[in-house]
């Protein structure tokens, strides 16, 4: 998908071209200025907070570990690895979920540059940190529930995750300016995967200007071993070995352009985003992103006063999402496709008897404000206050391509609107000079609503009979479908430094989210259209409940830290309890009745609808470092992480679904002159408590083994490693169900049980070269 800007006097010029013409424009006036600028060299990542006010209560990823992980993903959730609590669960290539203490997605509050962005589609294949790519982040701060301030933000129950991206640089007082900028290339031998970033930068002391793109690309990757017994597609003539995992290649184009302007007290900065996705695959969904294109513009604007400061964002995107089935699954349909009792053949034209994929379009905008203001009261006490706006717009269709899936476009959710208005405050005081606090208090009204709906049919037909869409229509648009939450967040928490080798926080928290769209929207009870509203990836189809309520989180949680008082050892332990009312869940679904099913389907793929029911999660993580000396070989140091969560619902007796076993992390480090290089452990037990509602797959646990290395010159930097070095053939505990290939359009017409495998082997290598 390409669009263009107007006639221009050099011709037409895509977006992404014009980008890359900037860059390179960029790049030149960099090289121009480089033998001005003697001390130039490879900056390294630094770690700032979007809101260091608040910045004591937050985990920081260190430049270290992020300028290796960047080495080895194309997935910015992936940089998240390391920090307690956190993990990843799988989906597109470039698109994984966080999970943080056993609660994800739209559960967590995660922003791109202060943007709380919205997924766009009903297998939300485009969440927020799929915006930006791992050569263009520049910080990664997390939050933990029970921890996470009412400044940072709202409408999420668990924790939250901050990424930024890289900045513009200004020259520093006197200096007449500075320029300079990256190229970056990297492969990683598993799925053919390449990226290339190029980075520019321009400053003086009161302007600057920064464009950063980069390019992902990558076939399907292979599993340790065969995780199948099949090979068939859908589509004649393509098979897939049985170790290859259908659905996950990609190729994807991120690109972001910064503008500064500062003078005397204050700041205002610019940001453009632009992304387009040709592909990106998915094998634990029925569909594919065929298309994505993704616009922003963020507006920043900081003041300093004699009474503290003004902080304010306006930003607005839009997003055009096309899904179809994509070359490892069947895309034709219906008696005219068969030849020789097979099907999947080309047939024309679409009718009753020819189906031609199923194209589904999800259209978005986004628009949203903050307004904060931080008032110094005294030297012991900061008073902050704020606003924040949010409006959100989905129409999600499927326009008729034959078969069932005929003769009129099927309105998924039509018109839909998710709109959100709030105030908040927030005390700070410093107590004595070893004891902090923070109080705040958060009131957040989020209005939904959505128009008229209609299947591809709208007459009792024998086709539309036999799935409910005229029935299921005719309910829907019976109902007054708006919905008005009025939800409040409260939150304390205290830190104590009791002495310089020992601090201690707690925090205590309520959080209220309301469902997103896609939790109350979606109508229909067919299993063919069901399915494609599924954002958890367990390969089930799901119903809408336009009667959901808020989820409703208390949290407590405390972080107990031991170091050094150089901090060069380090041992940190963070329990926490969390209480959900309303949690929502969902409960096996019969459409003929259109009520819970009597019993429990087992060992298949079901239909389920989004009920009200009420969880608990608790755990504990550990962390620490401490150094083994210096030797021969350059200073050693030992890593280690274990994270714990278990998850209940406390109606049905049942697990939490998509809960991460417990695992841990172990690195034996080595640094020696330009040398970092590391061994890391990775262990994840068995995964035995599965959600019995939703047929959840079993995983075993497993080892992998992992090597990564890297030096670093002046200017330049080379990283290469090789992922699980053994080549173990291990499932994703929350990676979902496998339906990566073959006719996923009926919600049995595949094996179930299969989880989606992790990659076998890969070594990969990654250069950068500043200018």
């Amino acid at each position: 998908m390409q669009t263009s800007f107007p006639d221009l006097p050099c011709g037409r010029l895509s977006r992404t071209a014009l980008s890359l013409a900037l860059g390179a424009a960029l790049a030149t006036l960099a090289c121009a200025h480089a033998h001005a600028a003697d001390t130039t060299t490879l900056a390294p990542v630094v770690v700032t907070g979007s809101n260091e006010s608040t910045s004591s209560w937050a985990q920081w990823q260190s430049a270290l570990d992020l300028a290796a992980r960047r080495a080895a993903t194309n997935d910015t959730a992936s940089l998240l690895l390391g920090l307690p609590g956190l993990s990843v669960n799988a989906a597109g290539g470039v698109s994984g979920l966080p999970q943080y203490n056993g609660l994800s997605d739209d559960q967590l509050n995660v922003q791109l540059d202060g943007m709380g962005l919205i997924a766009s589609c009903p297998n939300h294949m485009n969440p927020v940190l799929s915006y930006a790519s791992p050569s263009q982040v520049q910080s990664v701060v997390s939050y933990p529930a029970g921890m996470v301030p009412v400044s940072i933000g709202a409408d999420a129950i668990g924790g939250a995750i901050q990424v930024q991206t890289k900045s513009p640089q200004f020259a520093a007082p006197g200096q007449a300016s500075i320029a300079g900028g990256e190229v970056s290339a990297g492969y990683a031998s598993n799925g053919d995967a390449r990226n290339l970033g190029l980075s520019a930068h321009y400053g003086t002391p009161s302007f600057a200007i920064r464009y950063d793109g980069a390019l992902v690309k990558a076939d399907d990757y292979s599993a340790g071993g065969d995780f199948k017994t099949f090979t068939a597609t859908g589509r004649p003539g393509v098979a897939l070995g049985r170790d290859v995992v259908g659905s996950t290649a990609y190729d994807v184009r991120n690109h972001t352009l910064g503008l500064a302007w500062k003078g005397g007290d204050q700041l205002l900065e610019l940001g453009l985003g632009y992304q387009d996705v040709p592909y990106q695959l998915y094998p634990n969904q029925r569909m594919d992103m065929l298309g994505n294109t993704e616009k922003r513009v963020n507006l920043h604007w900081l003041k300093q006063f004699g009474w503290g400061s003004l902080d304010a964002r306006l930003y607005h995107e839009t997003v055009d999402h096309f899904m179809d089935f994509g070359p490892d699954k069947r895309f034709w349909y219906g008696s005219q496709t068969m030849k020789g009792g097979v099907g999947g053949y080309p047939c024309s034209p679409i009718s009753p008897t020819c189906a031609s994929g199923m194209p589904m379009y999800s259209e978005s905008r986004t628009t949203g404000a903050k307004l904060q203001a931080s008032i110094d009261v005294s030297p012991q006490d900061v008073l902050r206050v704020g606003l924040d706006m949010q409006r959100y717009h989905l129409d999600d269709y499927w326009t008729p391509s034959g078969g069932m899936m005929w003769p009129n476009t099927f309105l998924n959710v039509n018109d839909g609107q998710r709109n959100r208005a709030g105030v908040w405050g927030e005390w700070q005081k410093q107590l004595t000079p070893a004891w902090q606090t923070l109080a705040g208090l958060r009131v957040e009204r989020v209005s939904t609503d959505a128009g008229p709906v209609h299947g591809y049919a709208n007459t009792n037909g024998m086709g539309t009979m036999m799935n409910y869409q005229k029935r299921d229509a005719d309910a829907f648009n019976a109902l007054g479908r708006k919905r008005t939450d009025t939800n409040i967040d409260a939150a304390l928490q205290s830190r104590w430094t009791l002495s310089p080798t020992q601090d201690i926080a707690l925090g205590l928290s309520h959080n209220e989210r309301s469902p997103n769209l896609y939790q109350r929207e979606p109508w229909s009870t067919w299993a063919m259209a069901a399915i494609m509203n599924n954002f958890v990836g367990d390969g089930n189809g799901y119903i809408g409940n336009p009667n959901l309520k808020p989820e409703k989180a208390t949290t407590l949680s405390a972080d107990f830290d031991w170091h050094a008082a150089d901090k060069s050892w380090q041992f940190g332990a963070q329990p926490f309890y969390t209480q959900v009312a309303d949690y929502i869940d969902a409960v096996q679904w019969n459409p003929m009745t259109n009520a819970p099913a009597a019993a429990r389907a087992k060992n298949q793929f079901v239909l389920l609808k989004y009920v009200n029911q009420t969880a608990r999660l608790y755990g504990l993580n550990l962390s620490g470092k401490m150094p083994l000396g210096d030797s021969a070989i350059g200073k050693l140091g030992l890593q280690a992480l274990v994270n714990y969560t278990r998850g209940e619902n406390r109606t049905t007796g049942d697990n939490l679904y998509g809960i991460m076993p417990l695992n841990a992390r172990i690195t034996l480090t080595q640094s020696a002159g330009g040398w970092n290089n590391a061994v890391e452990w990775v262990l994840v037990k068995a995964k035995t408590q599965v959600n019995a509602m939703r047929n959840e797959i079993p995983t075993g646990g497993y080892g992998l083994l992992n090597l990564r290395a890297s030096y670093g010159w002046k200017q330049a930097r080379v990283d290469f490693g090789v992922e699980n070095v053994l080549n173990k053939l291990y499932d994703l505990p929350t990676g979902g169900a496998y339906v990566g290939q073959g006719t996923t359009m009926s919600i049995n017409g595949l094996p179930w049980g299969i989880a989606v495998p992790g990659p076998g082997r890969s070594v990969y290598l990654r250069g950068t070269v500043a200018f």
